[in-house]
């Protein structure tokens, strides 16, 4: 799965290119100047899972409270599975994770900002 440094990290795992470490430090840069909540991710991981459907997801997640995984599919007029499998995706690399509520799991993003790696 992902390696996590601390709650402002990335998540992806990537070790090319200064891997997570160097995503981590960038992430802790942006929270010192005042940027926090940010998760950095590599250009690989983002032009893999930042499909415009996932965009979608995360914006809608950003901006609205979803109570769960249905109510986001019936929001976005998609179906539900293929909903599921975006999220599921998503929290492979750390940018969704699941809140219990009773039987429903409510979707929720880790952090408030993504952030891609820049070239170097």
């Amino acid at each position: 799965m992902s390696e996590t440094d601390s709650p402002s990290d990335t998540h992806d795992g990537s070790e090319q290119d200064g891997g997570p470490s160097l995503r981590a430090e960038m992430a802790r840069s942006l929270a010192r100047g005042g940027m926090s909540g940010v998760q950095v991710i590599s250009w690989d991981t983002a032009d893999k899972v930042l499909s415009p459907k996932r965009r979608e997801l995360i914006e809608t997640l950003q901006q609205t409270d979803v109570e769960s995984v249905r109510g986001l599919a019936r929001q976005l007029g998609r179906d539900k599975g293929q909903v599921s499998r975006d999220l599921g995706t998503l929290a492979e690399h750390g940018i969704v994770q699941f809140e219990e509520s009773g039987r429903a799991k409510r979707p929720v993003l880790t952090q408030e900002h993504i952030v891609i790696e820049p070239v170097v």
